[in-house]
């Protein structure tokens, strides 16, 4: 779990995203993004965000805790604060100047990453097999997909989340994220997901995580943590 708290949510986040920037993880996410301005719903605390921005996209980052944006506006260096705007709002319930701003900004491209909340959000609870947490990020992943929808600038839709899968299998793997997503995610919405466009990357950790992950796991063999990102285009 992430945190129970607002608090222990930032506090995990810097941690896991620390790691992640270190080893080239939201470098490598920030690279499959197509277009020139990005819309990102859920920036927490900023790792994301400042990838984009270096990358010289411009950003509008959406997050829901007042928190999560202040830890991003402090994460950014001189060059990214200029790139980037933030505002509080949530994507399943956007206020009318929230939206005027969003259509404003004219995002070619809208990104959601690592979707994750603190547990009073999500509902997780410690021996839920992590449920509660699937089911959140399948609601949010639905309300982005259908906002981005509406927005007529927006060409493409990329998402990325952690999972586990046994490295061998990536292959297939592939095309049952594309499968998935486009059961749910991109059901009935005027977006398509393609195999090529379906993508894994392994995250490293230490022995004890993985051993802890392969007993999670008994019945895959090779199970390892990765990135797994989409990126759906406009029909």
């Amino acid at each position: 779990m992430s945190g129970a708290t607002v608090a222990e949510f930032l506090a995990y986040w810097q941690r896991e995203g620390d790691a992640y920037a270190r080893r080239g993880d939201y470098e490598w996410m920030a690279a499959l993004v197509p277009g020139r301005r990005a819309l990102e719903i859920g920036c927490g605390p900023g790792f994301g965000t400042a990838a984009l921005a270096a990358r010289g996209l411009a950003v509008l980052a959406l997050d829901t805790l007042p928190d999560c944006l202040a830890a991003t506006a402090a994460r950014l260096n001189e060059n990214e604060r200029v790139a980037v705007s933030l505002v509080h709002g949530d994507v399943a319930a956007l206020a009318g100047e929230q939206r005027a701003v969003i259509e404003a900004f004219a995002p070619d491209t809208v990104v959601c990453w690592l979707m994750g909340a603190p547990a009073g959000t999500t509902g997780a609870a410690t021996g839920d097999g992590g449920q509660a947490v699937a089911a959140y990020r399948e609601t949010v992943h639905r309300h982005v997909a259908e906002l981005a929808a509406s927005l007529p600038t927006v060409r493409a839709l990329h998402l990325v989340d952690r999972t586990a899968i046994p490295w061998q299998a990536k292959d297939i793997g592939r095309d049952t994220l594309v499968r998935y997503h486009l059961g749910r995610t991109l059901a009935g919405l005027p977006f398509v997901a393609e195999r090529r466009n379906a993508l894994y990357r392994k995250l490293e950790g230490s022995a004890l995580e993985l051993a802890q992950l392969r007993r999670s796991h008994p019945s895959l063999k090779g199970v390892v943590p990765v990135l797994a990102a989409l990126l759906a285009e406009r029909k």
